[in-house]
């Protein structure tokens, strides 16, 4: 969505999402002193407040990185914004400190799906059914959000041409403010049920994920949400196989190869299109 309106790579998603994991270790241990017990609760209030304080970062980067270097040539904006996510993790690191943190499982128990002769089983787990279910729904709220609220017109109005947007009454400012908001929102959405799937979080966990993410978007096709959700999916599965049937420590290089692959053939993603100027 960023890149779609302003025409530059949020380098510093995945920081925002590592900050996400951190508040919802934070707001757990809160919770936890407070006494309150009930998961249900306890999940929807950590939720929440995961979403309210990652999106005022969220905003914040926008203000201070991007904003007063909007009309400036693209490499300043780029710098400012790989400065940006070096800042957050090292604020994170003095913050919270280089140990990685640890939660203890909130959702446990699964469902067998089938047992093997020799009484293998295979199973999903609550929280994977929550976590498929939730990445779903978020995104065809997106998509809809997209396409057919007054937010996602002015979005798609910037993308097109922000001085036109303008001039037909389209307040720029906010409507990329209002994306980088809602940008941050989901990455702390991810940073929460990635806390609840593995329990681990730690200062330096957003520099890769995030350099997945815009493997995702480019594999995908930039500025296309089925093409990124498609790219993550496809990343997560050709690591899975990697790591099962060949050398784990080579999965990233398996990922990025295919990468080059993909874009030798497709250089625009596999659901991006190429862009079509009419003089």
């Amino acid at each position: 969505m960023v890149y779609g309106i302003i025409g530059m790579i949020n380098f510093a998603h995945g920081e925002i999402y590592m900050i996400g994991a951190f508040i919802t270790v934070i707001s757990f241990v809160m919770l936890s002193l407070l006494g309150i017990s009930n998961v249900a609760v306890v999940l929807m209030i950590v939720l929440l407040v995961t979403m309210l304080i990652t999106s005022l970062y969220g905003w914040s980067i926008e203000r201070v990185a991007y904003r007063p270097l909007r009309h400036s040539p693209r490499l300043a904006p780029l710098i400012s914004a790989i400065g940006m996510s070096v800042v957050l993790q090292n604020y994170v690191q003095l913050l919270q400190g280089a140990r990685v943190k640890t939660m203890s499982p909130v959702l446990e128990g699964s469902i067998a799906l089938t047992q093997r002769a020799d009484g293998f089983v295979v199973s999903i787990s609550y929280l994977q059914i929550i976590i498929i279910v939730l990445t779903t729904f978020l995104m065809a709220g997106v998509t809809l959000l997209i396409h057919r609220s007054p937010l996602g017109r002015a979005q798609r109005a910037c993308e097109q041409d922000k001085i036109m947007a303008a001039l037909v009454g389209v307040n720029v400012d906010r409507t990329i403010s209002a994306t980088f908001l809602l940008g941050a929102a989901l990455a702390a959405i991810a940073g929460f049920m990635v806390t609840m799937y593995y329990g681990v979080v730690d200062f330096f966990m957003g520099f890769l994920a995030g350099m997945k993410a815009f493997t995702a978007a480019v594999l995908g096709g930039i500025g296309s949400l089925p093409g990124a959700m498609l790219g993550g999916v496809m990343i997560g599965l050709i690591e899975s196989f990697w790591g099962g049937y060949m050398n784990a420590q080579y999965k990233d290089v398996a990922v990025f190869g295919i990468l080059m692959l993909v874009l030798m053939v497709r250089p625009n993603g596999l659901f991006g299109r190429p862009e079509i100027e009419k003089v």
